[in-house]
């Protein structure tokens, strides 16, 4: 315990060092904060195109009266329709 004073001279560069250590991690923290930042920009952008579009579907159904079932049995009676004329087009040129 006797020989702490040689510390004394190297005071400064600890203090320094330390200095230099803690402005590193502030910069650090600024860019983590900037990132989330704009990460979470970036998703109230992505929700809100999404709420956005909820918003549109919701008044097709609602407000245009349409019955989504029968309109997607539509599609899929379309669908065996052109299936069916598909299979005997063949047929139709031999």
């Amino acid at each position: 315990m006797g020989e702490i004073w040689i510390l004394i001279p190297l005071a400064p560069f600890l203090l320094g060092g330390f200095a230099v250590w803690s402005r590193h991690q502030t910069r650090l923290a600024e860019v983590q904060i900037k990132a989330t930042a704009e990460n979470a920009a970036q998703y109230a952008a992505h929700t809100q195109a999404l709420e956005d579009r909820v918003r549109v579907l919701e008044r097709i159904v609602t407000d245009k009266g349409y019955d989504v079932a029968t309109q997607i049995e539509a599609l899929r009676d379309a669908r065996r329709t052109e299936a069916l004329i598909d299979q005997r087009e063949p047929e139709v040129r031999s």
